[in-house]
């Protein structure tokens, strides 16, 4: 009976705290500081040499023969021409066939210089879709609300906007005490490159003896989040990690011969087991510290019942590990994620395979490294007669810090830009150049501060890619503001 009482009583206690909890989960008051100064920037000039950036094909290739390289040289010469202010004052360096360095020489040189970082290549239209598209994917049309185009959201809106930033600060008068670099690639979009032009530039950067304070390149945007009596707010997302992308192939060997005389089970049958291996133990889920800031952040603007789940994560960690592992956008930011995406076996439907063969995509938490996926295959495949072999892939990046200058000025600007803002660290699925720059830098984040719905990003690499031209002047004005904050006295 007393150990009944026991449990009730701490029972009991539990459900005042995480009531009480809820109640003073809010967020916190912001200090008292200076609000933001206006800032001149030319929308209607952003808008004009977005929509003929997007016209000129900087289409990249894993193949770089396939690469056309006039088409670059264009967007080189369209660079000096819309942008004269920027080439007069930087120095610009060509470098890995058709990537630009341009560096903004601050007057203190003992300060770790900035690195902006873009890209200038674009994704192919996918054959057959040409006509898909509401507007030619290489128009650039505009009208009036949006700017179509392949590169219009990934990612000439943010070199462009780069661009406009530094040519509007140079035309102010603006003189930078910390360096700044603009660091645009070629080839970002060809996954696992042999030829990596962002890791090239990094090179180069190390080599002339550069340390940089913080890099930001693309990553998180700026997203309406409205569920109706729980949420209302705009979600900064700001990219602290991003995962990695390995593969392996996995093969199952066996005797050969006519399908007219087929054994019990194929080499084919086998990798049917080994598949379903693969896929019935995934790698264990756990809650990063950025994943918890994420939902802190996000907790303490949710309405009071949603906040006795929101500020109680500590208390609620394994349920809510077990609810997100179900639900795959969900469990891509708890865990390392297994695809099985290829497979191959006879090269003809009346041979028997000799060999069958499966290609694994796994997309890798930080701190998940290539040997530790191989051992996680050979460990939960019961089958011991496979051939495992690495074929491509890049390590997770490293995590940087939520406390940094870098960080809290993203934020810091985003919180005074719109009282609605809400600033969060999240992981990037997908793979950007910035993870390149690690040997140079300990703070790289990924954000790009355009407001856009949920659903206009579902078209990058997609067709009827697009952005609204609304959020146009909200994203000049951060990056003047960015630049400003990060290199000033």
């Amino acid at each position: 009976m007393n150990a009944v009482l026991i449990v009730l009583g701490v029972i009991a206690a539990l459900i005042v705290i995480t009531a009480i909890r809820a109640a003073f989960f809010v967020p916190g008051k912001r200090a008292d500081s200076q609000p933001l100064g206006d800032e001149r920037v030319d929308v209607e000039r952003f808008c004009k040499n977005l929509s003929d950036a997007i016209k000129i094909k900087t289409i990249s290739n894993y193949d770089s023969e396939l690469v056309d390289w006039n088409e670059f040289k264009r967007f080189h010469s369209f660079l000096e021409e819309r942008y004269p202010l920027v080439h007069k004052t930087l120095t610009k360096t060509e470098i890995a066939q058709a990537s630009l360095i341009y560096k903004w020489e601050g007057s203190d040189p003992s300060l770790d210089a900035i690195a902006m970082l873009s890209h200038q290549d674009v994704v192919p239209v996918a054959e057959g879709t040409e006509n898909d598209w509401e507007h030619g994917a290489f128009e650039g049309f505009n009208d009036g609300e949006f700017i179509w185009g392949r590169g219009a959201m990934d990612m000439k809106n943010h070199l462009v906007a780069l661009m406009e930033s530094v040519e509007q600060l140079i035309a102010d008068g603006y003189k930078p005490v910390r360096t700044v670099y603009l660091c645009f690639g070629h080839n970002e979009e060809v996954v696992a490159s042999p030829d990596n032009a962002a890791k090239k530039i990094a090179a180069y950067l190390k080599e002339q003896g550069v340390h940089l304070e913080a890099v930001l390149d693309e990553g998180g945007a700026i997203l309406p989040v409205n569920v109706k009596g729980v949420l209302n707010c705009n979600l900064a997302g700001v990219g602290v990690a991003e995962k990695g992308s390995i593969n392996y192939e996995v093969s199952v060997n066996a005797k050969g011969g006519h399908s007219s005389q087929p054994p019990k089970h194929t080499a084919l049958g086998y990798l049917a087991d080994v598949i379903k291996d693969i896929e019935n133990h995934q790698f264990k889920a756990r809650m990063p510290k950025f994943v918890y800031e994420l939902f802190t952040e996000i907790g303490r603007r949710c309405s009071y019942p949603a906040r006795l789940v929101t500020c109680n994560i500590w208390l609620l960690k394994p349920l809510i590990l077990k609810i997100m592992t179900k639900i795959p956008p969900a469990a891509s930011l708890i865990r390392t994620c297994t695809a099985v995406t290829m497979a191959s076996g006879s090269p003809q439907f009346n041979v028997l395979p000799q060999k069958a063969s499966i290609t694994v995509n796994f997309r890798t938490m930080p701190g998940v490294g290539i040997s530790d996926v191989e051992k996680h295959i050979r460990d939960c495949v019961r089958n011991k007669n496979i051939d495992v072999k690495f074929l491509v892939g890049k390590e997770a990046s490293k995590v940087s810090p939520t406390d940094s200058k870098a960080f809290n000025t993203i934020k810091e600007l985003c919180l005074k830009s719109d009282e609605k803002n809400l600033v969060a660290p999240f992981l990037v699925m997908g793979g950007t150049d910035s993870y390149n720059y690690e040997n140079i830098c300990e703070n790289i984040y990924r954000f790009s501060p355009f407001a856009v719905d949920t659903k206009l990003l579902l078209c990058t690499h997609a067709t009827n890619e697009r952005l609204p031209i609304a959020s146009a002047e909200g994203a000049l004005k951060f990056f003047k503001r960015y630049i400003k904050s990060m290199t000033a006295d």
